[in-house]
Formats: C-alpha cells, structure tokens, sequence
C-alpha cells in the first residue's frame, strides 16, 4: 500500500541523494547515512511515519 504521491516521492528520492552524498563527498560524516531513510521510502512509496499520523498525499492510491 502506497501513501507518498508523485511528488513528494521525487523529493524524498532527490533530497536522500542529497544527504548520503555526504557520506561520500564533503565532511563524510557517518550520519549522511540518514539519507537512506527519505531515498528508500521515496522509492518504495510508503512513509510509516504516515501511516502513524494518517496523511496519504497519493492522490490515485487506494485506502
């Protein structure tokens, strides 16, 4: 079941680039790991933390 639409996914997947490029490039920090969290929820299309609050921004997905 998905619940992150079109677009919050594309943000999700672009800003955990973002993030875990600093794993690599930059202070490479341990923490850029973090980045995994938005990037792979972004391409599986579905947040827990929604799930728990009750938000569903994907508009043809079914409840």
């Amino acid at each position: 079941m998905k619940n992150e639409g079109t677009i919050d996914r594309a943000i999700r997947v672009i800003v955990g680039l973002a993030v875990l490029n600093l794993a690599f490039i930059g202070p490479q920090s341990p923490w850029a790991y973090i980045g995994l969290i938005p990037l792979l929820t972004g391409l599986v299309g579905f947040c827990p933390l929604y799930k728990l609050v009750g938000i569903n921004t994907c508009k043809d997905c079914q409840q």
